[in-house]
């Protein structure tokens, strides 16, 4: 089954209308899954705090002649309620619509242990990978509840192994949040498809910038784990909700078979 969704390529152009908010969508997984999700017909609006990488996704996918994307800069470590509300708000006036919600940004501080841990990079952890969905899941679920087929895909990374810290502690949260929103959306009138993916180690600039002594070419490229981000996305996936995918550690040679198409 894992195999399965590493190779799944869907039908162009199966997400044809539908509006997606994809977070982290200016460099690693985000960036890939933006790309895919264009590439098949989706409106994405890119949320990310980094602005110039935001609009060299923009410019690859308007390059590659896809649907043109919104870009949304936010950065979830400052933001608050009133923000998310507004970011609603002008989905709703721009597009009238919102069909599927990639929750894929998230910040590692550092390694450390809990009797060392800096608060501060504690609370911040938590804000970013837990309150900031939190937030968006809030002020997004009225809008996917009006849409006719509903999804919501979570990059999943709990850990708790040693120096993980806040990073794993927070990321247990998310896991814990997505359940719950998973059980509230599981059957009509509102059912929401909500499943979670940990594709493990990825080759991104968080990975890198945390295992500077790790060989990246052994890691696979975010490019080759949209598969899945793109199964679970799509009407394909049907009524599959509540599953959590882990692939363990791809190896370097995983190539997404739509990269040949």
């Amino acid at each position: 089954m894992l195999q399965e969704l590493l190779n799944y390529v869907p039908d162009s152009p199966v997400l044809q209308d539908r509006v997606i908010v994809v977070t982290g969508a200016a460099s690693g997984i985000g960036h890939a899954v933006a790309v895919a999700y264009a590439r098949f017909g989706a409106t994405v609006v890119l949320l990310d705090k980094n602005v110039p990488a935001l609009e060299a996704t923009y410019d690859k996918i308007v390059a590659a002649d896809y649907p043109e994307p919104a870009i949304y800069p936010l950065d979830l470590g400052k933001a608050n309620q009133d923000d998310y509300a507004l970011m609603a708000e002008k989905i709703t006036e721009n597009f009238g619509r919102l069909d599927g919600l990639v929750l894929n940004a998230a910040w590692l501080a550092a390694f450390m242990p809990i009797k060392l841990h800096e608060v501060d990079l504690w609370a911040e952890m938590f804000t970013i990978n837990v309150h900031a969905n939190f937030l968006i899941l809030k002020n997004c679920l009225p809008l996917l509840e009006k849409a006719p087929d509903p999804a919501i895909v979570v990059s999943s990374d709990a850990t708790s192994k040693p120096y993980y810290g806040g990073y794993g502690a927070s990321k247990a949260a998310l896991d814990a949040l997505t359940d719950l929103v998973m059980t509230e959306y599981d059957t009509p009138p509102h059912f929401i498809r909500v499943n979670r993916i940990n594709t493990g180690p990825v080759r991104t600039s968080l990975r890198t910038m945390h295992y500077p002594g790790e060989n990246q070419n052994t890691l696979v490229r975010p490019e080759n784990v949209v598969g899945p981000y793109l199964y679970f996305m799509s009407p394909d996936a049907g009524q599959r909700t509540g599953e959590a995918i882990d692939f363990g550690r791809l190896t370097a040679d995983t190539v997404w078979l739509g990269n040949s198409v």
